[in-house]
């Protein structure tokens, strides 16, 4: 089986439909789900562990950004046009720094937020995010936002999203500390996993034609999934009522 780079021209440009594609119907088949869901299984195990935990809650916090596909479009976002190692390195620690003081501070001082609300905000930062990618703000303001603020703000709601879900689940006051910290080392290390992908994949993409051809496109659908959660969140929000 040849290489994706030793493919023709025409033979690209489908690879890359069918990515495309793919991603669609990805984008469908998790829409309905909660982006900050946790499993039956994980929820019970959640609220019924006592004490000090480490490994399986550094477990759960690795399973939850890997399946987390909020989490993975933004970052998506966030990598799409860095080229730099150490770019890339300074916007995700950013996200990880945000992502990890709300959920520690959210979880440890009971602060909770309307899930709903919080969810919606979610999706609203990979619209932000696949606009931002597209340049619209230059376009449409003729300003362009300070990227690493933006970045790290939105962390923060990215982890106010997960210590909501947490505190919901009722979380045992023993050992919660440990297992907050053991929780959100996970929650990095699936990043990093989630993140190695990405460029893996990114890095092929890049060397392609097909890049620069389909990189609106597929920030187009980046900003689709991006509504489509805001919309589902929104009117979850107000059927709840």
């Amino acid at each position: 089986m040849r290489h994706p780079l030793q493919c023709s021209g025409t033979e690209r440009q489908a690879l890359t439909r069918l990515l495309l594609l793919s991603c669609l119907l990805l984008v469908v088949t998790l829409l309905p789900a909660s982006a900050h869901g946790i499993a039956t299984g994980d929820k019970g195990y959640i609220q019924e562990i006592s004490g000090i935990k480490l490994i399986p809650f550094m477990y759960l916090g690795a399973k939850h950004m890997v399946t987390g596909y909020d989490h993975i479009l933004f970052l998506l976002g966030i990598v799409f046009f860095l080229y730099k190692t150490r770019d890339i390195g300074i916007y995700v620690s950013l996200f990880a720094i945000g992502h990890s003081t709300t959920m520690l501070l959210g979880v440890y001082f009971s602060i909770g937020i309307n899930a709903y609300i919080i969810d919606a905000i979610i999706g609203f930062s990979v619209i932000y995010k696949a606009l931002d990618n597209m340049g619209a703000y230059r376009v449409w303001f003729k300003y362009q936002p300070n990227t690493r603020l933006t970045t790290l703000v939105f962390g923060f709601f990215h982890g106010f999203g997960l210590s909501t879900k947490i505190l919901e689940y009722e979380i045992s006051p023993d050992g919660l500390v440990p297992n907050l910290l053991a929780f959100n080392v996970g929650v990095e290390m699936g990043q990093l996993l989630a993140l190695s992908g990405i460029l893996i994949i990114m890095g092929y993409w890049r060397k392609t034609r097909a890049f620069w051809r389909y990189a609106y496109s597929l920030n187009t659908l980046m900003m689709t999934a991006g509504f489509g959660l805001v919309g589902y969140q929104l009117t979850g929000f107000v059927l709840s009522f």
